[in-house]
């Protein structure tokens, strides 16, 4: 759109050839047109900028939610999404669309080859009034089998003997939906990586070398995707599913992988396993590990809490710290499974962790103390969706 073209208020007014009149000076009624003619000119010229400047980015908001969306078989979880009659299903749709997040990360959904059931549970969000027309999903670790007894059983092709537990290939999965275009062109996949490859791996001494020789880190996962908003900076979603640190024995097979999964963040910011991430990151998703509450080692989300490369926006609820049994060291408000009391009790296990560079401005767990929604989120999942506000911090602030 050009600027409009302007006429002098007074355009019959003519001075002798065009001369100013005598003295140097034009007319009163012309200077104050030419001063309307300034003024509407540099109006003009403002409205334009504001048009070609490019616009202040919004917020994003990030989140993630162990949404526990698994079944016992194959297409079981699809067929419960396409029959509209599972109660837990549509909780958990209803939680997604009231947090409304422009970023998800899913975890604990049963995976397939053509993402139909992550579709179909898409569209149940859409309709419950929030739209992610962007999808991207993994082949998962969990159920992959490996030819191998893994748990020591004496059974080939149990739900132990997988990379990942599980009783099928791609059981409890997890997936990206995205308001924003994933290029998922240029997604890293450290999925594959070998256990005994990462630096400083607590790998037990006693595993035998042909498990050592397959066995990988990954319980499900781990990504790195970026995401490129239409405005504001690319965004780079660094996603993961931790195994549980319990379920084992006195050799800790799960408490040590446990903070291996959670360990590989620190190597990744490293520049370990390729380029360091050099944009705004964030790391989220399910790292089943406390800091201070239940089992686990502890020192391993404490040490990723603590990194400062990292900034942890704590956020919390009133539901979580209403829920809070005897005996718990953490603050309670952070918690965001609601787990059986005494042991192992409510926890903090889901984390949403921004890098420094990002402004922070507003986070929170979704678990009301009451009403309709505590009833909606406590149906849809033990776990509660975390989310994290975000807004680009200037250069020289992220310097600061």
């Amino acid at each position: 759109m050009g600027l409009p073209a302007h006429q002098h208020d007074h355009a019959r007014y003519r001075p002798s050839q065009g001369r100013r009149p005598r003295g140097g000076k034009a007319p009163p009624h012309l200077r104050r047109a030419g001063r309307r003619l300034r003024r509407a000119a540099a109006l003009a010229a403002l409205a334009l900028l504001a048009l070609v400047a490019p616009a202040a980015a919004d917020p994003l908001r990030i989140a993630t939610f162990h949404a526990e969306l698994t079944r016992r078989g194959p297409g079981l979880l699809l067929r419960d999404i396409l029959r509209g009659e599972d109660p837990q299903i549509a909780a958990a749709a209803q939680t997604i669309a009231h947090a409304a997040p422009d970023v998800l990360l899913l975890t604990g959904i049963d995976y397939d080859h053509g993402l139909a059931a992550l579709g179909a549970f898409r569209d149940r969000i859409a309709e419950a009034g929030h739209a992610f027309p962007h999808l991207f999903a993994r082949r998962p670790n969990t159920g992959m089998a490996t030819g191998l007894d893994l748990d020591g059983d004496g059974r080939l092709g149990g739900p132990g003997d997988a990379q990942g537990w599980g009783r099928f290939a791609g059981a409890g999965g997890m997936a990206l939906l995205s308001r924003h275009p994933i290029d998922g062109s240029a997604a890293r996949d450290l999925s594959d990586l070998l256990w005994a490859e990462v630096p400083g791996a607590l790998v037990p001494d006693a595993m035998p070398e042909d498990h050592r020789a397959v066995r990988r880190l990954s319980t499900t996962g781990h990504w790195i995707v970026p995401v490129r908003p239409a405005a504001g900076p690319l965004l780079v979603i660094m996603a993961f599913s931790a195994s549980p640190p319990v379920f084992d024995g006195p050799e800790d097979m799960n408490g040590r992988r446990n903070h291996d999964e959670i360990l590989l963040w620190r190597h990744v910011m490293d520049g370990a396993f390729g380029p360091a991430p050099d944009a705004r990151f964030v790391i989220l998703g399910n790292a089943n590990l406390d800091p201070v509450d239940g089992e686990g080692r502890h020192a391993a989300i404490r040490a990723l809490l603590d990194d400062p490369r990292l900034q942890d926006a704590r956020p919390g609820s009133e539901g979580g710290r209403a829920a809070a049994g005897p005996g718990h060291a953490g603050d309670p408000a952070r918690d965001t499974a609601d787990w059986r009391e005494p042991a192992p009790g409510n926890l903090r296990v889901d984390y949403v962790l921004p890098s420094a560079d990002w402004e922070v401005t507003a986070a929170g767990v979704l678990w009301p103390d009451d009403g309709p929604l505590a009833e909606t989120a406590a149906h849809a999942s033990r776990h509660r969706l975390v989310w994290v506000d975000l807004a680009p911090l200037d250069p020289v602030e992220a310097s600061e």
